[in-house]
């Protein structure tokens, strides 16, 4: 094209782009390309000129609103809309995780769409359609039960769907290529090494290890409690892992009973226990057999959501869970804003939390 094309196409191309940034909060001069049939050159010149006449501000491969300032990487407060959510629970643990992109959210200028789902639920992919339809849903978080059928499936159609999408609390890769998903996690493995490493400084070198149930989280517990228990040179007849069911179930109580026997068959002092209402149901009962905690064990829980208010005060493993929110959506934002951006898989670190419950042994 010569410059005077350029020239006469220049009102119409100045349109067009203060239509798209009132729409979107943001353009891209890739985008602006495709859609009008210019060069480069040419929608840099355009933006250079609306920036200096104060219609916008020009950032890192385009630009935004003259009122908005925003880093080189594209702004996520400029993408606007609205994010689709879903969590497998509103109950326990993710309340947390959702405040966090609650705040965050606001701060981007983005409103979240919040579902609900259980563990029991077998195929998420009915209640994500109904999340899409939802007004201006520009992008989904969610954290699909990865232990049911269809949960492959899950991971396929939201790909295929291509709606920008972050995992979180979740690992998932797409078929064939075994390609990971964009995630944002708790490293719990690391977790379960800080705990380890928090019973054995204290003294404790028989511990052990009693899950919840199979789980996302408990798997990764696990794998962290074999890494630390060879880290701290612990033998295998030195620790012991126990899974118990449902708590509220029949079987519970005796599954405990059944824990506390071993441990102190095995001379164990120390254990961790995911998660806190589990550590609280098993120290109730343990002191209703009259043992004391921490003079005969000493109980670290994971997850923290509650178990500064046990007592005695429980020491605890506690995942960023607000953290890991704002994350999640910091990270979908700038998916909104930059499409082409390469995959980001962030993995945040627990804290160890020492309080009452936890002492050298006797």
């Amino acid at each position: 094209m010569t410059d005077q094309h350029h020239a006469l196409l220049a009102p119409a191309r100045h349109a067009h782009i203060l239509a798209a940034l009132e729409r979107d909060g943001i353009v891209r001069v890739s985008r602006l390309t495709d859609e009008l049939g210019v060069a480069p050159v040419t929608l840099r010149r355009d933006l250079q000129q609306l920036e200096e006449e104060g219609r916008l501000e020009r950032v890192h491969g385009g630009a935004v609103s003259a009122q908005a300032t925003v880093p080189d990487e594209p702004a996520p407060s400029q993408t606007g809309g609205a994010i689709g959510v879903l969590v497998p629970s509103l109950a326990y643990y993710w309340p947390g995780v959702v405040r966090g992109m609650e705040a965050e959210a606001r701060k981007q200028g983005l409103r979240l769409v919040l579902r609900g789902a259980s563990y029991e639920l077998q195929d998420e992919r009915p209640v994500l359609e109904r999340l899409l339809a939802a007004d201006d849903v520009r992008g989904l978080i969610v954290a699909p039960n990865p232990d049911v059928t269809h949960a492959q499936d899950v991971v396929q159609w939201l790909d295929a769907s291509g709606i920008p999408t972050v995992f979180v609390e979740r690992d998932a890769v797409v078929l064939p290529d075994r390609a990971p998903v964009e995630n944002v996690t708790t490293d719990h493995a690391l977790g379960a090494v800080l705990a380890a490493r928090h019973l054995a400084s204290l003294g404790h070198r028989r511990i052990g290890l009693i899950l919840s149930r199979e789980s996302p989280t408990g798997r990764k517990i696990l794998t962290g409690w074999a890494t630390a228990c060879e880290e701290l040179g612990l033998a295998p007849d030195a620790h012991f892992k126990s899974l118990f069911p449902d708590r509220n179930g029949p079987g519970f109580t005796t599954a405990v009973n059944a824990a506390i026997d071993k441990a102190l068959d095995a001379g164990v002092t120390g254990l961790l226990i995911h998660s806190d209402p589990e550590a609280m149901a098993f120290i109730d009962i343990a002191l209703n057999r009259g043992l004391s905690v921490p003079e005969d064990l000493s109980v670290v829980a994971y997850d923290d959501e509650v178990a500064q208010l046990f007592t005695p005060a429980l020491s605890a493993v506690s995942p960023p869970r607000a953290a890991v929110g704002a994350a999640a959506i910091d990270l979908l934002a700038r998916r909104i804003a930059d499409p082409t951006r390469p995959v980001h898989r962030v993995s945040l670190s627990p804290t160890m939390h020492a309080r009452e419950s936890s002492a050298p042994p006797a």
